[in-house]
């Protein structure tokens, strides 16, 4: 199945060719879930705080259907 992947604030260092915000298609097998998404694109998953699958949080397991949105965001810092 098809999915749009996004990464932000630095995660896309992880994968090559990525750039921050814009969207990537990405394909991964049927059943696959955000865990299996991270683990495909060798995204550390201690290194992404927030998950969006079409503008909703999510979790590592849920499950993703063809053409999902899913967008990984880091711990951010600041003072």
């Amino acid at each position: 199945m098809i999915l749009e992947v996004r990464v932000f604030g630095g995660l896309e260092k992880w994968i090559p060719g990525a750039s921050f915000g814009k969207p990537m298609e990405v394909k991964t097998a049927r059943g696959a879930t955000v865990r299996t998404l991270l683990q495909e694109l060798k995204i550390p998953e201690d290194q992404v705080f927030t998950i969006l699958v079409n503008g909703v949080h999510a979790s590592m397991g849920d499950l993703l259907r063809p053409g999902d949105r899913v967008a990984f965001f880091p711990p951010v810092g600041g003072g």
